[in-house]
């Protein structure tokens, strides 16, 4: 039922305006791969391409060994669940899941076997007889997840399916999609601009900026190991700063502050004038002692587990500090304090490329 999908020099133009330019990309059978970006980025119209719905003005996207260019979406086999869930108000439950089994014209025991089966998979068999407009949105996304999936396809696309439902409940349906998904087995592409949801939902993620992908890693590796600036910082929350390299006693060193430096023996002996420093703010430490870098709290939000902080260093650069919330109250603005940086986990890029500039895994661990 699940097949790969390969995406070979893949470009994409509207009229003179090129959106995609020689992409290539390979996602594993079975495998629950995500397209993350801003919007814009091209991440919807990378869907629609593998849907059939858009062309293809080069390259070839593939399912297994067979290149799917030229086939019309509805021999190419897949299902698709959209944003704003495509239910049919005028059928029941049962009637909208099976649509896409009587339009094959299976025989009506099979048909109804099929649908049985996949509504205690979404776990909404009890809703099997009730109009849509009674049902909540969780209950309507699964419906149209049923409905996708109950055609067995090759392959399940999913366009930011979560984006109507509140807070709570998009937890909630991530968590089951991802259940279901597992369980089906199912090669499946989500497209979604929300960073938390890929980093939950995900085996792989992509990371997409004006059609070009950034970076390819499972969520704990693109979180740690950002490849670029643009990753870093879209993926989650960090601070940039611009700090310098220097090489001292065959080792390098992060100059954090004038009393203050970090020894990345993981890095190659040398100097850089300007690097590009990525914080994220629970790798700060917040300390009042006299080692670390001098900072005086602007801000503090308590958000029960976590205090969020902004700090002010001396050199005018303002900061996000997180850590966990203790017995006590927190910081007051206006008080002195010093930070200290966890230096396993930060990551440097170059100044002028913006790229990762670490060479070892040590910083992913």
């Amino acid at each position: 039922m699940s097949v790969t999908i390969s995406f070979n020099d893949i470009v994409k133009k509207y009229n003179d305006k090129t959106v995609i330019s020689g992409l290539s990309l390979d996602i594993k059978k079975g495998e629950f791969f995500t397209l993350l970006g801003p919007s814009g980025c091209g991440k919807t119209t990378l869907l629609r391409m593998i849907a059939g719905f858009n062309s293809i003005e080069g390259g070839d996207i593939s399912f297994g060994e067979k290149v799917m260019n030229l086939i019309t979406p509805q021999y190419r086999n897949i299902g698709m669940v959209f944003q704003n869930y495509a239910i049919f108000p005028n059928l029941d439950v049962k009637n909208n899941v099976g649509f896409g089994l009587k339009n094959k014209k299976l025989a009506k025991d099979e048909i109804e076997k099929r649908v049985d089966n996949i509504l205690d998979i979404v776990q909404i068999s009890q809703f099997k007889n009730t109009m849509p407009e009674n049902l909540s949105g969780g209950q309507q996304q699964r419906i149209a997840l049923a409905r996708a999936i109950v055609i067995e396809p090759n392959v399940l696309l999913m366009d930011e399916p979560l984006s109507n439902l509140d807070a709570k409940l998009r937890i909630d349906m991530r968590e089951a999609i991802k259940e279901i998904q597992s369980k089906i087995g199912i090669t499946t592409v989500y497209v979604t601009h929300d960073q938390e949801e890929a980093m939950a939902i995900s085996d792989r993620i992509a990371v997409m900026n004006t059609g070009i992908i950034q970076q390819v890693g499972t969520p704990r590796e693109i979180y740690q190991k950002p490849s670029n600036i643009f990753v870093a910082s879209f993926i989650g929350r960090t601070n940039i700063l611009k700090r310098s390299l220097r090489s001292e006693n065959g080792k390098t060193v992060l100059v954090m502050h004038d009393d203050y430096q970090l020894d990345m023996s993981n890095i190659p002996p040398q100097q850089r004038e300007t690097v590009k420093v990525s914080i994220r703010p629970e790798e700060f430490a917040i300390s009042q002692t006299q080692e670390g870098i001098p900072g005086v709290i602007q801000q503090s939000v308590f958000l029960g587990l976590n205090v969020h902080y902004t700090v002010k260093l001396q050199t005018k650069e303002s900061v996000e500090v997180i850590e966990e919330a203790t017995l006590g109250e927190p910081l007051e603005p206006e008080t002195n304090v010093r930070l200290l940086i966890k230096k396993e986990k930060i990551n440097l890029f170059d100044d002028e490329s913006e790229r990762n500039i670490l060479e070892d895994d040590s910083y992913a661990k």
